[in-house]
């Protein structure tokens, strides 16, 4: 496999070990002062923008950012460790139906996650895939929730029907090229890189099949004791998160390079510039609202919630509305258009793969 393909995208880190910084967990001297968990992943990238663009400091915040790993993120956040972060809805919501305080805010993105088939297989739809191996960068994790929900829907039983196969983040390139799983699901970037480098197609998008792609994948969410104490910090916090979503979308290189100037991510600017630009930056209010009871319905009838549960109280529980965070206040919003901040509108996948083959990168973007 090409270096690039391993070191160009942080996704690695989500396996990685450690846990937030510490010394960043003392007690806040007052309300205003916000701390932003982060990995260290591609479309972290609107994190990033409103914590070097000062999106955070317009509202009134002192930022902090508290670096995190992904074994412990959740649980960090419900006791505290940090206040606010974006994520996926389908990696916090069985923590919320076992009763952890958190909340989602807002929505930040769309489209992050695939199921993908290897090109040298006859696997050319989901139902293709019962009684096949799956490699996946680990059990409960989105992209294996994700997996699971589109397979339930097509009338395949994750848990009898599936050899799944856990591989780091980086290496489920070589499963499918080396023949060690017939399929693979992930997340962005690596669903595009793989595309680029002509190993796989697409069986499952979040980011074009319905109804996974009019839900975001991607939602803001902060600690429950937090948002009750600091109801306009935290509404301060969510429209700089938002604010950064938006700036994203408009400047996608920018964006990419900043993630990497500043060592959030490991990564070639370039080649980040092209994961991001396959991410719908779009936030919302009410989408991500409904967003939520969406991801609920597929995750229960997938077995991955309690039959019990009463997704009405579920979903209305793990959303809150915060002043001043509507969609008409994000459909006014402008932000700057950032010159050569943006990839050219005849860019295509295929420059992509031939940057990749040729470990050439430096031309995408020109």
């Amino acid at each position: 496999m090409p270096k690039t393909l391993i070191v160009v995208f942080s996704l690695a880190a989500l396996l990685a070990s450690g846990g937030c910084n510490k010394a960043s967990q003392a007690n806040r001297a007052e309300f205003t002062r916000v701390r932003i968990g982060y990995v260290g992943l591609t479309c972290e990238a609107s994190i990033f923008a409103a914590y070097e663009k000062g999106f955070f400091k317009d509202e009134g915040l002192q930022p902090e950012l508290i670096k995190c790993s992904w074994h412990n993120y959740k649980d960090t956040l419900a006791i505290g460790g940090y206040d606010i972060t974006q994520h996926l809805v389908m990696y916090f919501l069985k923590p919320i139906e076992e009763g952890m305080d958190v909340k989602f805010t807002a929505g930040i993105h769309r489209g992050c996650l695939r199921v993908q088939a290897a090109n040298n297989s006859n696997i050319n739809s989901i139902a293709d895939l019962k009684g096949k191996r799956i490699g996946v960068p680990g059990l409960g994790v989105p992209p294996f929730t994700f997996a699971s929900r589109v397979l339930r829907d097509n009338g395949i039983d994750a848990s009898k029907d599936i050899t799944w196969k856990v591989y780091p983040t980086n290496e489920l390139g070589s499963a499918i090229e080396n023949g060690e799983v017939d399929a693979v699901a992930n997340s962005e970037p690596i669903g595009s890189l793989l595309l680029a480098k002509g190993l796989v197609h697409n069986v499952a998008d979040q980011a074009t099949q319905e109804p996974y792609s009019n839900e975001y994948c991607c939602e803001v969410v902060a600690n429950g004791k937090w948002i009750k104490a600091n109801p306009k910090a935290a509404a301060a916090a969510t429209r700089a998160l938002l604010r950064g979503a938006k700036w994203v979308q408009t400047n996608p290189v920018a964006a990419a390079q900043l993630s990497v100037e500043k060592k959030y991510i490991v990564s070639d600017a370039k080649l980040n510039a092209a994961a991001i630009s396959t991410l719908s930056y779009t936030p919302g209010v009410s989408k991500a609202e409904s967003s939520i009871m969406t991801a609920a319905n597929g995750m229960q009838a997938a077995g991955m919630l309690q039959p019990k549960t009463n997704l009405d109280e579920l979903a209305k529980g793990a959303f809150v509305h915060l002043d001043g965070v509507t969609d008409e206040w994000i459909e006014q919003l402008q932000v700057e258009k950032v010159a050569g901040g943006q990839l050219p509108q005849d860019w295509k996948i295929t420059q992509l793969a031939r940057a990749v083959v040729s470990d050439d990168c430096c031309h995408l973007a020109k």
